[in-house]
């Protein structure tokens, strides 16, 4: 079978890409080895015992980034939506409340509104105000859409503006935990477009979950004419004389195309390729504890949305040395992104940095009860940050680094990525383009600007 393109993986980044590519009258398979769409920002179902409810859990998914409101000219949110003839209504889009970046000594909180954070920054910080404003307005200025630029240190330019290090790591802890393939730093490019989607414009959740965006895609690429294969992993991708000339499937089929966008990540596509690669895979992995609650929490018991929580000064963004890091994590809470619904239930996702090879070598036994201490250890975290909390508990689960791996097949479970990240998406195999996290666009917004920009670069604007 001949197609116009292939793209490898039903995420964020290929469904838009492909997608970008149908509705220009391109023939168009998708190619996804998993039973579900939404790659890395997927879902999955449990079923409460007692009551025998099914409850849906988002995967990868706590917050929607490049918060913009319906007609907001010139945001990343809006030009995604535009470019996929998604109507902004469809997305049902719910705010966050605030958040809060929570170390010992301080706390600074932010909304969608920037100046709210400015305005904490003044009180909190207020001998660093200035310096503050002008590493805003290096920010703003700053082009990260930029298919060439260099790496620089972002550690490095906030060090040139700013004097204070606890207001630098408390700066970064969020945009670190939400985006950075690198271990204790990230690349300034990188940081300016967490900074600007976290910080100037926000977060936001579709009502329904994760799964409102995926089923919106999918709707849009078979509506489009698109072919979607589920359980169809790619096994090689052929080449011929430095060129893609298609793929083989895991259940044997060749399919063949000049123009091949893969999203399963820059060393895994190489390897796909029967490539020699030198492409690192990444450090950073993740231990993720799930619990619904009989009831939802009240706004005097946890108010917040999305609590970025650190136990010292210095923010520890590294791989675990042990199974996970207590130091740190992220406490979600999506009950709170929408007052005017009220949930049955409560919720609370609790991040930890994490170790894929000490999981890894795990028995099973050894697992779940490693699993079943990591559980406990994000109750603690909690009850820690907010004492009155009621955390009566009808359902849990905990995913790690394996978990990630086995269902996305991401090397080592690294959910952002490699470090070495390719901007313009070129391999050095002609027609053969990485699209998604090894892109270098961030987030669920990101992924998909990044199928689209370079489905247009590639598959439209090179046709």
């Amino acid at each position: 079978m001949n197609y116009d393109a292939i793209v490898i993986g039903a995420g964020m980044s290929g469904l838009a890409a492909g997608i970008r590519l149908a509705m220009f009258g391109k023939k168009v398979c998708v190619l996804e080895k998993h039973t579900i769409a939404g790659g890395l920002n997927s879902y999955y179902q449990r079923r409460i015992k007692e009551t025998k409810e099914i409850a849906q859990f988002d995967v990868g998914l706590h917050a929607l980034t490049n918060f913009a409101t319906k007609g907001e000219r010139g945001r990343p949110l809006t030009k995604m939506l535009k470019q996929l003839r998604i109507p902004y209504g469809d997305l049902n889009l719910c705010p966050q409340s605030y958040s809060v970046i929570d170390f010992p000594d301080k706390k600074l909180r932010f909304t969608n509104d920037f100046e709210f954070l400015r305005n904490e920054v003044h009180e909190k910080f207020p001998h660093q105000i200035d310096a503050f404003n002008k590493l805003v307005e290096k920010v703003v200025a700053f082009d990260e859409l930029d298919l060439n630029a260099g790496y620089m240190s972002s550690r490095e330019v906030l060090g040139n503006y700013l004097s204070d290090a606890l207001l630098i790591e408390m700066i970064l802890a969020p945009l670190l935990i939400y985006g950075s393939a690198w271990e204790k730093d990230m690349d300034f490019n990188q940081f300016v477009i967490m900074f600007k989607s976290i910080y100037l414009e926000g977060f936001s959740r579709p009502k329904g979950g994760v799964r409102t965006i995926i089923d919106k895609l999918i709707s849009r690429f078979k509506e489009e004419g698109g072919e979607l294969k589920f359980r169809h992993g790619v096994e090689e991708i052929l080449t011929k004389d430095g060129k893609a000339i298609g793929v083989r499937t895991t259940k044997g089929e060749e399919l063949f195309s000049s123009k091949i966008f893969s999203s399963a990540g820059l060393p895994e596509t190489m390897e796909l390729a029967k490539k020699d690669t030198s492409h690192q895979v990444g450090q950073m992995t993740f231990l993720e504890a799930i619990c619904l609650t009989k009831r939802a929490p009240t706004k005097e018991e946890f108010e917040p949305t999305i609590v970025f929580y650190n136990n010292s000064e210095k923010y520890h963004y590294e791989g675990a040395k042990d199974f996970f890091d207590t130091r740190s994590a992220v406490v979600c809470c999506p009950n709170n992104y929408d007052p005017e619904v009220k949930d049955v239930h409560g919720c609370f996702r609790v991040t930890f940095m994490a170790n894929y090879e000490k999981f890894k070598a795990l028995e099973r036994s050894a697992y779940l009860e490693k699993k079943e201490q990591a559980y406990e250890e994000a109750l603690k975290i909690v009850k820690s940050i907010s004492p009155s909390v009621e955390l009566d508990v009808v359902l849990k689960d905990v995913f790690t680094p394996t978990t990630v791996e086995r269902y996305t097949w991401k090397k080592r479970g690294t959910v952002y990525g490699s470090p070495d990240k390719i901007r313009n998406g070129k391999t050095d195999i002609d027609g053969l383009y990485v699209i998604g996290t090894d892109q270098g666009f961030l987030g669920i917004v990101g992924a998909i600007l990044s199928g689209i920009s370079l489905g247009n670069l590639y598959g439209l604007m090179e046709s």
